[in-house]
């Protein structure tokens, strides 16, 4: 199967940063087979569905380094109520979903990362293999996560550490299980990463359970770092150093880790990190709600690489990237910096790097897999398109995507979700949403809530 989209604006996102005017971009099965003058390309593959992109751009897919796709179920609510939240539930609302509100839940996240041109997700989740497939049937390209740690749940409500080798063993075998299950299906379309939890909540022989069967299996992994004053905390006061010298000590630092977050480190911290090569994921949008910051020239300069998430109850990363600049600049008090190339370099070839795929996707050139998404430049917000990148960046919406490719098949076309029956999951999950918090609200009428809920759902 061969396509080639022609008379069009190619954003390679290489390391030249080149823009291609007037070019087209053929794609073989599932590789970028050539990129060009539009005649040549055309002549070339002469078989091939022609695709006219006049007033389009075609860029690289966009690479979400971390997030948590339930939590979409917690939309409109847990944004504006602190981290770790200020309300006093006992228990979350993912842990109240049944396995197929889960699957339905999962998949509206899906829905929205495609529409905002996104191709790759780390999906972390407590047991993720229970809707790894219907992720994968959503076409995208996946790298799962099994959310594991050892810490005693019933002493940490009291705030008490204590740590259990039951809970170590079956997260570990669980990881595994889904390595083995997972990793590599469908030529690699699907991967999958080890996820401890977090400092606080995994003990050192957790830690280096997970850094042994990374490096036997090859896989990446990744963990919560720096993301909450309360996590600094109870790190140094039950190992007495802060998180990024806990997982020093461990043996945890390297390379294939993805720390997500690292809002709060300093500079010992980001040396540390730095020198162990460790990928971060500037989560940007959800940290502006937060209130916090990721110093992100600073773990750049010190050796770190960059990529971005979205994190929790939003899958939007345009808005991820948009936040991310003027976040940085905020936190510096700088005019320039970020610029944004910059930002769209963290959303793609920094993701696809920071996730050990930078070899096959993050930039669109000859012979890597055909990941990419197709803007609508011919609007308002845009034109003139004198700096594209720039416009988009600053300006752009998921409504301008019209087209989204993964592994050489499209998963949105002309503004339809192809993968996925949109308006199904859209009204499901409207009443899994409702239904959820009323069951929580309900199952504790002591707790103070401050939301007054809607009567039905709305749609």
């Amino acid at each position: 199967m061969e396509t080639v989209i022609a008379n069009t604006t190619i954003v390679t996102g290489d390391a030249g940063r080149t823009i291609l005017y007037d070019s087209a971009i053929a794609i073989r099965d599932n590789v970028i087979a050539a990129m060009g003058a539009t005649e040549q390309v055309i002549g070339d593959f002469p078989d091939a569905e022609v695709i006219d992109g006049r007033g389009k751009a075609v860029l690289p897919g966009l690479v979400n380094c971390h997030t948590h796709l339930l939590a979409t179920a917690d939309r409109g609510i847990l944004e504006d109520f602190g981290f770790p939240t200020t309300l006093r539930f006992p228990v979350t609302t993912r842990s109240l979903l049944s396995t197929e509100e889960r699957q339905v839940i999962a998949t509206l996240g899906a829905l929205e990362a495609i529409r905002s041109g996104t191709t790759t997700i780390l999906e972390i989740a407590d047991n993720v293999g229970g809707f790894a497939q219907t992720l994968a049937d959503t076409g995208m390209r996946l790298v799962l996560g099994d959310n594991i740690n050892d810490v005693d749940p019933v002493k940490l409500r009291d705030g008490v550490y204590e740590f259990d080798a039951g809970r170590r063993g079956d997260g570990l075998r669980r990881s595994g299980d889904l390595a083995d299950r997972w990793h590599g299906i469908d030529g690699g379309r699907v991967t999958c990463f080890l996820a401890p939890h977090a400092p606080e909540t995994c003990s050192p022989e957790l830690l280096r359970g997970v850094r042994e069967m990374a490096d036997a299996r090859g896989l990446g992994y990744t963990i919560h770092l720096s993301q909450s004053r309360i996590e600094i905390e109870a790190v140094m006061r039950t190992r007495g150093v802060e998180p990024t010298h806990y997982l020093f000590a461990s043996d945890f630092l390297g390379p294939r880790l993805v720390a997500a977050h690292c809002r709060y480190v300093n500079a010992s911290e980001i040396a540390l990190l730095g020198r162990a090569g460790v990928g971060v994921s500037n989560n940007a949008a959800i940290a502006a709600r937060r209130g916090a910051a990721a110093p992100v020239r600073e773990l750049q300069a010190a050796g770190c690489t960059i990529g971005m998430g979205s994190d929790n109850m939003a899958e939007d990363m345009v808005e991820v990237m948009r936040a991310g600049l003027f976040h940085e600049r905020v936190r510096r008090n700088d005019e320039m910096y970020p610029q944004p190339e910059d930002a769209l370099e963290w959303a793609t070839s920094g993701g696809a790097k920071t996730l050990g795929m930078d070899d096959q996707v993050g930039t669109l050139e000859a012979g890597k897999l055909a990941d990419l998404f197709v803007v609508d430049t011919f609007k308002a917000h845009l034109v003139p398109t004198l700096r594209l990148v720039s416009a988009f960046v600053h300006n752009g919406q998921p409504a301008d995507i019209t087209s989204v490719m993964a592994n050489g098949k499209w998963l949105m076309r002309d503004g339809k979700v192809v993968t996925i029956d949109e308006e199904d999951i859209l009204r499901r999950a409207e009443g899994i949403g409702h239904s959820v918090w009323n069951r929580l609200v309900e199952a504790y009428p002591d707790v103070q809530f401050p939301v007054r809920l809607p009567p039905h759902p709305l749609n």
